[in-house]
């Protein structure tokens, strides 16, 4: 069976990269560390809403995901608390959200069967698991070469004890898929496909809420059209249409530079007016 990795952001950074940015300046760290803390609490939702949408079928699997819900609730605690202590907010993260994108590029639209949802959900799951991981290393990794203040030593403590069930998850999904793809030939297929299609969905998602540069616009475009390409073709032109008018026009990530513009006015509006006359 095809093993799947995250993509690096715009095919050039890995988390690694971003992560050494991202631990060089506070706000900027403390704002990642309140996005992970929403997705690990949002993530107890929608897994819930997984199991209430399975009512019970297979049970084996609505056990595994009951334990899922318990590990990403003690993780969203274990982040709150550490937010909380060492004085960051922990309202909703600013900017676009990995998840709400994650959710509008999803194809709802065809009716499936028990299996397929089940190999779509399994699917899903593993692919956010994997950039959750690739993140959660990163940043350890990061903050091991950054200077060892109390604060990131806290920092990476939390994230360290977090890692190794994330970790556990991302080895749970693939051993549910493989035994799913020994089937038959059709539902390894089914497997594959279904990889294919989240990975497509996820990087994009992950995409929307780390690029503002000039051009995210178009690159938005490139990977819906990318998502479409893992679909049959008759399914295409009506996704496509679908998502295409939000995709073009943004408007998350208007607010999102917007928002970016404001933080750096408010830090230094010296260095911001440098900056923007020298880019003029």
């Amino acid at each position: 069976m095809t093993v799947t990795h995250p993509k690096k952001l715009q095919n050039a950074y890995s988390a690694r990269d971003v992560l050494n940015m991202v631990v060089r300046d506070r706000e900027v760290h403390l704002i990642t560390l309140n996005r992970y803390r929403y997705s690990e609490q949002r993530s107890c939702k929608d897994l819930t809403d997984l199991i209430e949408q399975l009512d019970g079928n297979p049970p084996e699997l609505v056990k595994d995901l009951s334990h899922h819900i318990s590990d990403e609730a003690r993780h969203a605690a274990w982040l709150t608390d550490l937010l909380v202590e060492i004085g960051s907010p922990v309202g909703t993260p600013p900017g676009s959200s990995y998840i709400d994108e994650f959710e509008r590029l999803l194809d709802r639209s065809v009716s499936t069967s028990s299996e397929d949802f089940v190999i779509d959900s399994l699917a899903a799951i593993n692919v956010t698991e994997k950039r959750g991981c690739e993140y959660f290393s990163g940043h350890i990794h990061a903050l091991k070469n950054a200077p060892q203040t109390e604060e990131n030593v806290k920092i990476r403590e939390v994230i360290e004890r977090i890692l190794p069930e994330e970790a556990g998850h991302v080895r749970w999904g693939n051993r549910w898929l493989a035994e799913l793809a020994r089937k038959s030939p059709e539902t390894r297929e089914k497997v594959e496909q279904a990889k294919r299609k989240y990975m497509a969905i996820e990087h994009a998602a992950f995409e929307s809420g780390m690029d503002i540069t000039l051009g995210a616009e178009l690159r938005r475009v490139s990977s819906l059209l990318d998502i479409a390409n893992t679909l049959p073709v008759w399914e295409r032109p009506q996704y496509l249409m679908e998502r295409l008018p939000k995709t073009l026009l943004a408007p998350d990530l208007q607010l999102t530079r917007i928002d970016v513009v404001q933080r750096a006015w408010k830090r230094d509006p010296q260095a911001f007016m440098e900056n923007s006359c020298r880019c003029s």
